[in-house]
């Protein structure tokens, strides 16, 4: 067995060890009082954050963040104060980390907001902190958005390469990175900086192209960008379109949680 073969079983046995995602658990949630605190978020999509899913973004428990891993992951939440709280609950993408004990999940204020049901907003604010149940969801973008990376302000050509990763769909976690110049075998591997963000010193000469290792409960795979991502002349700051969307769905147990699904649209 190869070495990338090897590698690639190994991160299957670990995913498998990760399942119980997409299951449903009972927490406590609370949030954020400030826009401000999103903005310098653990996952390092800095004000981009804000743009995410209408603003419908959340801090997680340091075993949803997973080391950064659960950065870009989506979920539903939904408050289970049934006077106050609607029961369609809202969807939320992790951006940041919750250094708190007292709950899973921190909110923006519009996602918490959007719980309630009409007219009792400022009711559930009040409460601060409520009970609530949440299950990991596939994150569902638009035919517009697909899988892109961001060449951060750090990279210098030709060598040097850090990228973040944005709009990645489906329930699924990148857990490996590869960059080869274009038509090229000779792949090499990148290292999670934190959460969303991968880097070398490595880097061959562009055009480049990229190769992730994507995992999903049980589930495993290469995503291949089949064409050029990064020009010769690529440039910090810049976002680049991968032409590629994962919709995978992780298939799981729920072994240490309840299997049903959350109730209610």
């Amino acid at each position: 067995m190869g070495g990338g073969q090897f590698f690639l079983v190994f991160l299957l046995l670990f995913s498998s060890a990760m399942a119980c995602g997409g299951c449903v658990h009972r927490a406590k949630a609370a949030h954020f009082t400030s826009f401000s605190a999103l903005s310098v978020g653990a996952c390092g999509y800095g004000s981009m954050a804000l743009g995410f899913s209408g603003g419908y973004v959340a801090a997680a428990s340091s075993a949803l963040y997973r080391g950064g891993v659960g950065c870009g992951a989506c979920f539903q939440v939904r408050c289970k104060n049934t006077k106050i709280c609607s029961g369609r609950g809202v969807k939320v993408i992790i951006t940041d980390l919750n250094k708190s004990n007292d709950t899973d999940l921190v909110l923006s204020r519009p996602a918490y907001v959007a719980m309630a049901r009409r007219g009792m907003g400022k009711a559930l604010k009040k409460l601060g902190i409520v009970d609530v149940e949440y299950k990991r969801i596939p994150c569902e973008y638009s035919s517009n958005n697909n899988l892109s990376i961001r060449v951060e302000e750090k990279s210098q050509r030709p060598n040097s390469l850090t990228i973040k990763f944005l709009h990645q769909g489906g329930q699924t976690d990148i857990v490996a990175v590869d960059v080869a110049q274009v038509g090229s075998s000779n792949w090499q591997f990148m290292s999670r900086e934190h959460g969303p963000v991968w880097s070398t010193d490595r880097s061959p000469v562009g055009p480049l192209q990229l190769r992730m290792v994507v995992t999903g409960g049980y589930d495993g795979k290469w995503v291949w960008a089949q064409k050029e991502v990064l020009p010769v002349h690529w440039k910090t700051g810049s976002v680049y379109d991968l032409g590629v969307q994962i919709t995978d769905i992780a298939r799981e147990g729920c072994l240490d949680s309840d299997p049903h699904t959350l109730t209610g649209k």
